[in-house]
């Protein structure tokens, strides 16, 4: 009966031990929203009826050498679609450039976007196969551009991995895993991890993986501030591992409120320019 009751007795201890143990990482999980809803807050975020900005493009290659590109971009809702176009004014070799899409709400609908190059004097579509290539010599693709600093509720799973403080705010980590391995490849993504900001749902910085699994790229967003109103990000700095070069996008000028005419989102002014 003695050693009946000294087996208990371990029993009750070593349960007591895993409980004391696990209970920690259960009030986190429990504190912890759904990688999706986290996701969905990114998506929903306002952003704006419309924004007008100038847009500067600095890209520097392993070697340290700098190239800088000047572009105007535009953004309007049309109804729940979302369009949006650059055009590029700086320097002359690339004057004239034009980058225009169409993100249209229903999931099941490719976006339609086209890229004007003028030396070829040819306005090309951009498949969806297409849109994890890289848009015009930056470290950003086609994908990454349409999104700006939101997170694709249709072509990932997202799981909510913990928290982490970046530059003094407290974010969510999301791990994003492509929904299927078409739609992998068309991103060139196998796996992302996003830190969103538990306050405003900016992201602060992200991680990306390609295909084969290999650590890819970093990208880090420097200067979030409100701008009427808004939470605009001013700054996005993006590293790819593999090349040693780096993308600096900086924003300025930015005005939400001065409306801007239907006409700057058709492919007539992609060929005609401003």
């Amino acid at each position: 009966m003695k050693n009946f009751k000294e087996q208990i007795r371990k029993m009750i201890v070593v349960a007591i031990g895993i409980l004391v143990a696990i209970l920690p990482f259960m009030g986190t999980a429990q504190s912890l929203p759904s990688g999706m809803e986290v996701a969905i807050k990114t998506d929903e975020r306002n952003d704006g009826a419309n924004v007008s900005r100038k847009l500067t493009m600095e890209l520097i290659d392993k070697r340290g050498k700098s190239r800088t590109r000047e572009t105007k971009a535009f953004r309007k809702y049309f109804g729940k679609e979302r369009r949006t176009a650059i055009f590029y004014e700086i320097p002359s070799n690339v004057k004239g450039t034009a980058f225009l899409v169409y993100d249209y709400p229903d999931a099941n609908e490719d976006d339609d976007q086209w890229l004007y190059l003028p030396a070829l004097r040819k306005t090309r579509r951009i498949s969806a196969s297409n849109r994890g290539d890289y848009f015009l010599g930056t470290d950003f693709t086609y994908e990454d551009i349409k999104l700006e600093s939101k997170l694709s509720v249709e072509d990932y799973a997202y799981t909510t991995i913990g928290k982490e403080v970046i530059d003094g705010h407290e974010t969510y980590v999301l791990e994003g895993v492509p929904i299927n391995a078409e739609t992998a490849n068309e991103l060139g993504y196998s796996k992302t991890k996003a830190w969103v900001d538990a306050k405003n749902w900016m992201i602060r910085k992200g991680e990306f993986w390609d295909v084969a699994g290999n650590h890819l790229k970093t990208t880090y967003i420097k200067d979030i501030q409100q701008v009427q109103n808004i939470w605009t990000a001013l700054s996005v700095q993006i590293e790819n591992h593999k090349t040693g070069h780096k993308t600096n996008f900086t924003f300025s000028e930015v005005d939400y409120t001065t409306v801007i005419d239907d006409d700057f989102f058709t492919q007539q002014t992609l060929v005609r320019g401003l």
